[in-house]
């Protein structure tokens, strides 16, 4: 039996919501220009994306989360549904704690990734880059469970940076240091339940927090106020883009396109050569797109997801990527100047059996000065390690920076 409640999942709309911190964005929005993320408006930069961004390294910034996509799972079979519908092992992530997942179609191709917060025992939270409700329900056949999208019934801000965790301190957040990554609590907030979990998209130490849309604003000026003299700023997209290519993270939409909006079905990814396979746990039993990922596994991928390390200064953002003999090896599809790597950095998708750790490859690089354009070919290698991954990330109690 399916017991689904659907109350929140307008996702068809087409209107933009303003966010439940829309009113302080707009007084630190000194740039004046908006985005949409979702069904939401979002800030691109606040005021300069480079400061911005050493606030996430430096000192501590924020960013507006309310408009990822959420889905809240109950029910007798909240648990055997998500270990059917997920690659990983759902049932080693014990409550209060989250864990990052992808979920397949049959053909083992990944239809988006996100994280799962187990947030009280048969509680879970999916939150995700793209609206998802209406395959979770196709899911749910067979299965005892309730599913809502409240994405609108949750306000979220992510506080990423060294300072960070003093910031939450010094709001009044007793025992915030002794949470470890990917760990969640409770907190009494101005008579309120504010949930705060170690999580971030920045690679660095940080925390999420969540709360009622009503305390949006509340929340915001005490975070401010707390952080005043921790060099706490608003952090726009551009910003957070930065960073979590630092880190290594993908992006829907980016380093691969969700099988459920490809056109054609080759232009998709597995896990495995989205570099994940790590949460594919063929031991659990049967799961979605089991039978086409252990084929996989065992004739092999078609792409692998690598770090580049490039010569030179430009970022090769959108290159082509070469053998040594001139040969097509891949693409970009995220490129930066890195500020704390002092490189040139990449992802990319190179076509099997190209992708080994030590490789040295080429990347085809055009850009523009001063409406003239160049191209230059400059030497590359895949390395193994992401860019970013300071101790502080791990680190528990983190330090008082």
């Amino acid at each position: 039996m399916r017991t689904v409640n659907i109350t929140n999942a307008d996702h068809h709309k087409t209107a933009v919501y303003p966010s439940p911190f829309h009113s302080r964005q707009e007084q630190h929005n000194q740039l004046k220009e908006w985005s949409r993320w979702s069904d939401y408006l979002s800030v691109p930069a606040y005021w300069c994306e480079s400061l911005e961004y050493f606030s996430g390294r430096n000192t501590c910034g924020v960013f507006d989360i309310t408009p990822m996509v959420k889905h809240l799972v109950t029910g007798p079979d909240a648990l055997p549904y998500l270990n059917r519908l997920m690659t990983r092992d759902v049932s080693k992530l014990k409550p209060g704690r989250v864990g990052y997942s992808v979920w397949c179609n049959d053909n083992g191709q990944v239809i988006d990734d996100g994280t799962i917060f187990h947030l009280r025992e048969g509680i879970y939270r999916v939150c995700s880059q793209e609206h998802q409700i209406d395959w979770f329900l196709t899911s749910a056949t067979g299965f005892d469970v309730n599913i809502v999208e409240d994405t609108h019934d949750v306000a979220g801000l992510a506080l990423q940076g060294p300072t960070s965790c003093a910031v939450l301190r010094e709001m009044g957040l007793a025992d915030v240091e002794s949470l470890t990554p990917f760990g969640l609590d409770y907190f009494d907030f101005e008579g309120v339940e504010l949930m705060v979990s170690r999580t971030g998209f920045t690679g660095d130490l940080g925390y999420e927090l969540w709360i009622d849309p009503d305390h949006a604003e509340l929340l915001w000026d005490r975070l401010f106020e707390a952080g005043s003299t921790r060099g706490i700023r608003a952090m726009g997209s551009d910003a957070l883009e930065m960073l979590r290519i630092e880190a290594g993270f993908i992006l829907a939409g980016v380093e691969f396109l969700p099988a459920m909006e490809a056109v054609r079905p080759t232009h998709t990814r597995s896990p495995f050569e989205l570099g994940l396979g790590w949460l594919v746990s063929f031991d659990k039993g049967v799961f979605n797109g089991r039978k086409a990922l252990l084929e996989e596994k065992k004739n092999g991928s078609r792409y692998h997801l690598v770090k580049l390390d490039i010569d030179g200064n430009k970022p090769a953002k959108d290159a082509f990527v070469f053998t040594r003999n001139g040969k097509y090896a891949g693409t970009v599809t995220s490129a930066m100047w890195s500020p704390s790597a002092k490189a040139s950095i990449a992802l990319a998708s190179l076509e099997a059996p190209h992708g080994e750790p030590g490789e040295e490859l080429e990347v085809e690089i055009y850009y523009q000065r001063e409406l003239r354009w160049s191209r230059v070919m400059e030497p590359c290698r895949v390395v193994r390690d992401v860019f970013w991954n300071p101790p502080r990330r791990r680190q528990t109690p983190p330090a008082d920076f």
